[in-house]
């Protein structure tokens, strides 16, 4: 099987307006998506943040849980926690994943708003091919990831949808979500 990484990327995505933002990393995104991660069998959830103080502020959450208070409080936390990587690019985590994977992971990018790409289950079987390359699912935080950002991934996964026209989840229900359909039971 082949590995699969995350990364939850805060610049550059798009505000409601459609501008070109930097959004800020939150502490539930992180917990919540490093649980699913663990859940799931992702090998690293990659934090992209090019502000060197948003990038303290994961560091010091991770740190509480890891080392702190937390880790007495809850020490199946830290199992979770220590799959993130704080990183300031994406090419960090292209680097870092390609070396944990000895191969350069294709990106998948995901959005609420595009149209066609790949539906989960092709994606699945791209990840349970025996020599099949390593996957990086990046999920846009905001109101998703500018065009600069979708036009560097090699692969687009479709969206997810529910019962109507209404689409509008949390980045971390998303990533659950894809998680479950590319690696769940």
């Amino acid at each position: 099987m082949a590995d699969l990484f995350v990364a939850l990327i805060h610049c550059p995505v798009l505000d409601r307006n459609g501008r070109i933002v930097t959004s800020a990393i939150t502490s539930l995104d992180i917990h919540d998506i490093a649980r699913s991660s663990r859940t799931f069998g992702v090998r690293a959830f990659f934090v992209v943040h090019p502000i060197a103080a948003q990038r303290e502020f994961a560091a010091s959450l991770i740190e509480h849980w890891r080392i702190g208070y937390g880790r007495k409080f809850d020490g199946r936390r830290v199992e979770a926690l220590d799959r993130v990587e704080i990183v300031a690019e994406l090419d960090d985590a292209i680097a870092s994943a390609t070396r944990l994977a000895g191969a350069r992971p294709l990106l998948v990018h995901t959005s609420a708003r595009s149209e066609g790409g790949l539906d989960s289950n092709e994606l699945r079987a791209r990840l349970e091919a025996e020599e099949g390359p390593p996957l990086m699912a990046m999920l846009g935080t905001g109101f998703g990831m500018a065009p600069a950002m979708r036009e560097r991934a090699d692969l687009a996964m479709a969206p997810i949808r529910g019962v109507d026209n209404y689409n509008h989840l949390s980045v971390r229900a998303a990533a659950s979500i894809i998680l479950d359909r590319l690696r769940g039971r």
